[in-house]
């Protein structure tokens, strides 16, 4: 219940705040390349079900057809205004608006495509527990992650592999260990993360 009153709380507050950038950045996104601007795609959340996460628009239309995985800035399906927004971490900013929902919260897992969920082992389908979320130690740990699989002969096997269990791992952890009190470092945290990159 208090999990839930300050995501609605900060949620609200952060659109409401970050209104004119809002605004700004569809200018922008508009302005670069054909489409809308926002970017709807279906994740799975809490208890297994399907729901729709609000993005910026970060890339062509209909470019997520040719793979769900995106590669580092090498990506040439991601746009100018994209590169810029993906390096900020500020495309994640309409998932506020999940929070305000209900179906996400600040800091939870994040939430995957159903194609690799479905290779989930029983101890990792745990992460369905709780509600996705916009932030998490994973999210800190492999925050260049887009740059790690462009290194990658084959991104996806690498991601499937490697990635994907490290990122449950590290969730299943925060899981065991959740409170709000943590939620606020990981917040903190990331804000760091995002702030000190280079």
């Amino acid at each position: 219940m208090i999990k839930r009153i300050v995501d609605f709380s900060f949620s609200l507050f952060g659109i409401i705040l970050l209104l004119p950038l809002f605004i700004i950045v569809a200018i922008l996104i508009t302005l670069d390349s054909r489409g809308g601007v926002f970017y709807l795609q279906t994740r799975v959340g809490k208890n297994n079900k399907d729901f729709k996460l609000f993005k910026f628009r970060t890339m062509r239309t209909g470019a997520d057809k040719k793979g769900l995985l995106t590669v580092g800035s090498a990506d040439n399906r991601i746009t100018k205004t994209g590169l810029w927004l993906r390096k900020y971490k500020m495309d994640e900013l309409p998932q506020l608006f999940n929070v305000l929902i209900g179906n996400m919260s600040l800091v939870g897992p994040r939430p995957e495509v159903r194609k690799y969920v479905e290779l989930y082992s029983p101890e990792q389908l745990n992460v369905l527990s709780v509600k996705p979320g916009i932030t998490d130690y994973a999210s800190i740990e492999y925050a260049d992650e887009n740059e790690l699989l462009s290194k990658q002969a084959e991104p996806e096997k690498f991601y499937i592999a490697e990635v994907m269990p490290s990122k449950l791992k590290i969730n299943l952890k925060y899981i065991a260990n959740q409170s709000v009190i943590e939620d606020f470092r990981i917040i903190l945290k990331t804000f760091n993360k995002i702030f000190t990159k280079r």
